[in-house]
């Protein structure tokens, strides 16, 4: 029975250490790739702030972007070709993170996120996917929203309704 017992106990201690270090290299991986989403996404950011054409690049070519306009909802060639005057400047937009979520699929071929943003237009918040493409990553989808505090939100209701009007 002694011989049971020690079989048993080593089989636990065998299983608890085996799905411990399993835990731990998964846990390595999605911080690695988290990682790897934060870099590419604030290079992304910074292609804009730099006026660097490759911005367009790593979106997909049937990739989104909506801006904060109703307007504005494009699919990446349509986006580039609206937004060349701004990428002729020095600078097209300067976004900086703030914060960012980034959540995987099991796969860890697709990644979405949110993340609020430094702008011009004060703080921003985005959300979008990416897709797994090869060694990095390509924008299928982002949203770039303008925050309002709920307190003049009814104010800001009337304002864009008399705009509007116009």
């Amino acid at each position: 029975m002694k011989n049971f017992y020690r079989s048993l106990i080593l089989i636990l201690y065998i299983t608890v250490s085996f799905s411990n270090a399993f835990a731990q290299k998964t846990g390595k991986k999605t911080e690695a790739l988290t990682k790897d989403v934060n870099t590419f996404m604030d290079t992304w950011h910074k292609d804009a702030a730099n006026a660097d054409t490759v911005f367009f690049d790593k979106m997909a070519p049937n990739g989104v972007y909506i801006g904060t306009d109703k307007t504005e909802n494009w699919k990446r060639d349509e986006f580039k070709k609206w937004a060349k005057p701004f990428f002729l400047r020095k600078s097209a937009w300067d976004f900086k993170a703030l914060q960012r979520n980034v959540y995987f699929s099991d796969d860890k071929k697709y990644v979405w996120f949110d993340e609020q943003l430094d702008t011009w237009m004060g703080v921003c918040q985005s959300s979008g996917v990416l897709k797994r493409k090869g060694k990095t990553w390509e924008i299928e989808h982002y949203q770039l929203s303008v925050t309002l505090p709920n307190d003049i939100t009814k104010e800001f209701i009337k304002m864009v309704k008399e705009f509007e009007k116009k």
